[in-house]
């Protein structure tokens, strides 16, 4: 592999995380080439996380079941919800690692429809929810509640993106300390 070129594992397999890291990584390394490869990697959490604190555990250990493999940098996505004020909101938090450095980012929140938040309080996965509600097969690895939410003008891939180049920062600012 030439100089140029970029390997990224992400810690899973879903083509919504894969592609919003390849579209990142292409846009914050616009010089080189960039190769994307997803893997599965257990979050060791809920299937469902419900916290801020668990989410993001989440999104590190699966960076962390990464590891042993050989790239240039890791990447772990983990979606979860919280409940404030007894409405339900939907967010990600975004690891990034390299030998040396590590980067954290994390989408916006949006709420949830209380259709939704119903099935996930009994313990039902989001994106399974999210099937149920609106009558659909596998929207997880398609647009997903974000996506659906927004009649299209904001997919899950899009919405990951963002937060991937967030992951990002401190690997392109590399004179600062982070």
């Amino acid at each position: 592999m030439d100089k140029n070129t970029i390997r990224v594992l992400v810690g899973s397999k879903n083509p919504t995380k894969t592609n919003a890291v390849k579209d990142a990584f292409v846009e914050v390394f616009p010089k080189n080439n960039i190769l994307v490869f997803g893997e599965a990697a257990s979050s060791l959490v809920s299937d469902q996380p419900m916290s801020n604190k668990e989410t993001l555990v989440g999104a590190e250990n699966r960076v962390g079941c990464l590891l042993k493999k050989r790239s240039d940098y890791y990447v772990g996505i983990e979606g979860g919800c919280v409940v404030r004020n007894n409405k339900m909101f939907a967010f990600a938090w975004v690891v990034t690692k390299d030998k040396t450095k590590k980067g954290v980012g994390k989408t916006s929140l949006f709420q949830l429809p209380k259709e939704i938040q119903r099935l996930v309080l009994k313990g039902v996965e989001l994106g399974v929810a999210d099937d149920v509600v609106f009558e659909r097969t596998n929207s997880k690895k398609k647009d997903g509640a974000v996506g659906i939410l927004t009649h299209g003008i904001i997919n899950r891939t899009k919405y990951y993106k963002e937060a991937v180049i967030m992951s990002l920062i401190p690997f392109v600012n590399k004179g600062l300390s982070f």
